[in-house]
């Protein structure tokens, strides 16, 4: 494990996997998780494409979680976080920071994600940090930057997103 590898939890979807390929690009070492090792060892290997010779390996999401430096982020549908995050509790480390990508959104119209979810924490990172084990800390972020603009290298990603946690270092 390098001092700055960054797990993906749900890095075979659209999101985790163009932050893997971005972060890849930037050169971080990635591992994507997800809840079968062989579909993350494809998102890996389809990273590498994009990426030739970047640092992106991957494992079934407990793993990549215990593999992840600092960072771990939580890029899965809602309706999957919880289960998700139940799945990884005992690999994550008091000194990580679970960054919680994920919008309590349901398919509505078309399949579309157009239904709000109510929480009953408040917020999906407030139910994320009802979970993780005490001292992970967990960062809200990302939920305006969608996937294809992260996947597409060539694009600059020239925007603002809210960074939402209770640490302001975490934040940064």
């Amino acid at each position: 494990m390098s001092s700055d590898t960054v797990a993906i939890l749900g890095g075979t979807g659209q999101l985790g996997f163009g932050l893997a390929v971005r972060l890849a690009k930037a050169g971080v070492p990635i591992v994507i998780g997800s809840r079968a090792a062989d579909r993350a060892e494809e998102a890996a290997e389809r990273a590498l494409q994009v990426v030739p010779g970047a640092d992106v390996t991957g494992a079934e999401n407990a793993a990549a979680a215990a593999a992840a430096a600092r960072i771990v982020v939580l890029a899965v549908p809602f309706a999957s976080s919880a289960t998700t995050v139940k799945s990884v509790a005992e690999a994550l480390r008091e000194d990580q920071i679970v960054l919680d990508a994920t919008v309590p959104l349901a398919p509505a119209v078309g399949g579309k994600p157009t239904q709000l979810i109510g929480v009953w924490q408040g917020s999906a990172a407030q139910q994320t940090q009802s979970l993780v084990p005490k001292g992970v800390r967990v960062v809200s972020a990302l939920h305006t930057i969608s996937g294809a603009s992260l996947e597409d290298l060539d694009a600059s990603l020239d925007q603002d997103t809210l960074v939402c946690g209770d640490r302001k270092a975490d934040k940064e």
